[in-house]
């Protein structure tokens, strides 16, 4: 609720402090004394964009903050503390607080925290509902009229039937959508292995097979020299292996090794000389292997035209290292664990299968559960519709009438949160006018009488139990909607709906805004004395001469104050705002309406006397 609106240095409006009650509130003035001001300022608390040259001429800024008790555990609590403000430490008040300079740009605050505007906007979209001309287009859209007929029918159990069933669907898809994203990356995956796999085994490498050809590679490479070195060694350690002229090149190491070993022996004297020749024999038997060794290594020197095929398979060999190596061994062992992975990712379909025929299931429920719930959606929105009607024609708007269509959409492909329905309200503001959408179909006095005969009968709904729809929940916020929708902390507002209408209309117009006060606060703007007389606060908006002169024009500046009037000085005010005048007729009738008004509500048919 709101408790408190206080502005400075806005427009005309020096400075005002309204404090305001439960229940009506009627603010009264003459034209042009400055009542919309006060409008624009609880718009700039909801965190709407300031409009220019709004700043009062000497003032460098204006400043408006309005203040909201709320209750804790609220969706509004919940906001309010995740923005920051600590309300309960200030008896569970939110200060909404708004700062526009003359130049630059507006400042928001909440609690006197700084925040975003968002924040404020967000926050009032739960405390204040604004019907004015300028705010009617809140209803236009499907999804808050489909919020708001929810609210006026009491489809609470259908809704949280539907709920559950959308989000087991919603959750089963959300699983099969990630199984068959990993289907797919599973398939890629297989397809990555499979041709890894077969790459590797089209080139069927041995464990170090590369370096050993690594090293075959460069003794082609190196042929010339190889085959010189062992011919040369071999010439001097044996030169039979050769076909070498032993004259001409001379004695060979075996052979001199031999003649000296046999020198030694046919000395025939046992002892040092026989073991120098035994020593001999023995290297010259390790010489022999030797030269075995090199006679062989020239038999099998590979061939220059072998190193183009040597070449080919080193590179094929270093491609499997450098994608899964380092070395071929890891290549082989990352082979046999791709085989083992595609056989355990094969299993995955038959999951998605599962789902698949799980999900239908799930479906044919919700379709089920949003049938229900379309049933009582139509049902309420014939009653409504009837509803509003009755209070239209009450209302001075004789013929006017709301259609409320419930369709609902045959293809499953289409169901949403909030079921299969289309809702539109459209609005026959006159006999013969056409039915066109709402908010394009009326005057701002029209949609301001629509939206109180919408909120008299949301509030009417059940007969007797006389309960005001949640706007938070009419706003499509999910939270709130295990709340009961009779809110005492919603403040409407109400501009215009007075205008075209007069005499017993009027009266009509007072009562049944006094009827939605009983479960809401509400705020009227009004310049029938009719409507006030219903209220049980009232602020007069009155206009007069500062003391000063406006330095741009030279004019003589006008300031705009406002005060609660009561007792005799509202009978004057309800007598002004019927005749213009304070004679005698007109403060009996003044009297007149008062007293009816309090009659009409000690007999329990209007609001509580504060």
């Amino acid at each position: 609720m709101l408790e408190e609106l206080e502005v400075r240095g806005l427009g005309p409006i020096r400075h005002a402090l309204l404090g305001l009650s439960p229940g009506m509130t009627a603010i009264t003035g003459e034209t042009g004394a400055g009542k919309s001001m006060l409008l624009n300022a609880i718009r700039l608390i909801s965190g709407q964009s300031p409009e220019t040259g709004r700043v009062r001429s000497e003032d460098d800024e204006a400043w408006v903050q309005g203040v909201f008790s709320i209750a804790a555990g609220t969706p509004v609590a919940a906001i309010a503390s995740e923005a920051g403000a600590s309300f309960e430490d200030d008896d569970n008040e939110l200060f909404l607080t708004r700062i526009v300079p003359a130049s630059g740009r507006s400042r928001a605050m909440l609690s006197g925290r700084g925040v975003p505007r968002s924040v404020l906007a967000n926050l009032a979209d739960r405390l204040v509902t604004i019907h004015g001309q300028s705010d009617q287009l809140r209803l236009a859209s499907p999804a808050r009229q489909r919020d708001f007929l929810d609210a006026a029918a009491g489809d609470k159990p259908e809704r949280d039937a539907y709920d559950i069933a959308w989000q087991a669907l919603r959750t089963l898809d959300q699983r099969l959508e990630r199984l068959q994203s990993q289907e797919a990356s599973s398939r890629q995956r297989m397809d990555y292995l499979r041709a890894s796999i077969e790459r590797i085994d089209g080139v069927g490498p041995q464990p170090d097979e590369d370096t050993e050809l690594k090293e075959r590679r460069s003794r082609i490479e190196h042929a010339a020299q190889i085959t010189q070195g062992v011919e040369t060694a071999l010439g001097a350690l044996d030169a039979s292996q050769l076909d070498i002229d032993i004259d001409a090149e001379g004695a060979s190491a075996t052979d001199l090794i031999t003649k000296a070993s046999q020198s030694l022996r046919d000395i025939h004297v046992d002892g040092e000389f026989a073991q120098l020749a035994k020593r001999l024999e023995s290297l010259n038997a390790d010489l022999a292997d030797v030269v075995f060794s090199l006679s062989h290594e020239l038999d099998d020197e590979p061939k220059v035209d072998d190193l183009d095929e040597l070449n080919g398979r080193i590179h094929a060999l270093a491609e499997l290292t450098r994608n899964w190596g380092p070395t071929l061994r890891d290549v082989m062992q990352w082979r046999d664990r791709a085989v083992l992975e595609v056989e355990d990712l094969d299993a995955s379909p038959e999951k998605v299968t599962e789902l698949v025929q799980e999900r239908g299931r799930l479906l044919r429920d919700a379709v089920r559960a949003a049938t229900v719930l379309s049933k009582a959606r139509a049902r309420a929105a014939v009653r409504l519709s009837q509803q509003v009607d009755h209070e239209l024609s009450a209302l001075a708007m004789r013929g006017a009438r709301l259609d409320i269509t419930v369709r609902r959409r045959e293809d499953t492909a289409t169901l949403d949160a909030h079921g299969l329905d289309d809702i539109a309200f459209a609005f026959t503001p006159f006999p013969g006018s056409p039915r066109l959408p709402m908010g394009k179909s009326a005057s701002g006095g029209e949609l301001s009488r629509l939206m109180l005969a919408l909120e008299l009968s949301a509030a009417s709904r059940d007969g007797d139990k006389a309960r005001i729809g949640d706007e938070s929940e009419r706003r499509g916020d999910a939270g709130a909607r295990d709340e009961s929708v009779n809110d005492p902390g919603m403040t409407f507002i109400f501009d215009e709906v007075d205008a075209g209408v007069g005499g017993r209309a009027a009266v009509e117009l007072g009562h049944r805004l006094a009827r939605l006060a009983r479960h809401a606060q509400v705020i009227v703007v009004t310049h029938l004395a009719q409507v006030a007389s219903w209220a049980d606060t009232q602020f007069v908006v009155s206009k007069g001469q500062d003391a000063g002169v406006d330095a741009d024009t030279g004019a003589d500046r006008v300031v705009t104050a406002v005060h609660e009037v009561r007792g005799d000085e509202r009978v004057r005010e309800i007598a002004r705002m019927l005749s213009g005048s304070e004679s005698d007729a007109s403060l009996m009738h003044a009297r007149e309406l008062i007293g009816d008004s309090t009659l009409t509500t000690d007999a329990g048919k209007g609001p509580a006397r504060v």
